[in-house]
């Protein structure tokens, strides 16, 4: 089960690259999950969720400028991949699988940024306009997160 949730975390990812980390560093910050004997043990500690947290929301921010690149370039891709791969070690790492979830979170990531482009296209292409896909895709992303790290 826990490898699903690094995978879905990993999807999350690459929805929204920092959404992930900072979901599973609240989540180990607030004891629902214990990471603290890991090499991941700071993403448990009292100003990580903090930091993450902040650059989700200029994530959030940013991806609502005309003057974003695609989360498909190499720089966008390869954060999401990252943080995927972070955000699922974390969830691996709180049952000790925690290669098992890097390599999940990093899966996941790469599904995650593909299908999430694809699904906010056709989104947009409904809506007439990026921004209202943009906002569900945001809203997804944050209550999809929530939930998964609620489920660790």
């Amino acid at each position: 089960m826990l490898l699903f949730l690094a995978f879905l975390i990993g999807i999350i990812a690459g929805l929204r690259a920092m959404t992930a980390p900072a979901a599973v560093a609240w989540g180990a910050s607030l004891g629902w999950f214990d990471v603290s004997s890991t090499p991941l043990a700071f993403m448990g500690y009292r100003w990580t969720p903090w930091v993450f947290t902040l650059f989700a929301l200029v994530e959030l921010i940013t991806d609502q400028l005309p003057s974003t690149p695609s989360r498909k370039v190499p720089m966008q891709f390869s954060a999401r991949v990252i943080m995927g791969g972070l955000s699922g070690g974390v969830i691996g790492a709180s049952g000790g699988s925690l290669l098992a979830g890097l390599v999940a979170g990093v899966i996941g990531a790469v599904a995650g940024t593909f299908g999430g482009a694809a699904a906010r296209g056709r989104m947009a292409a409904a809506f007439g306009s990026d921004r209202p896909a943009a906002l569900i895709e945001d809203a997804v992303a944050i209550i999809a997160a929530l939930l998964i790290v609620a489920a660790v």
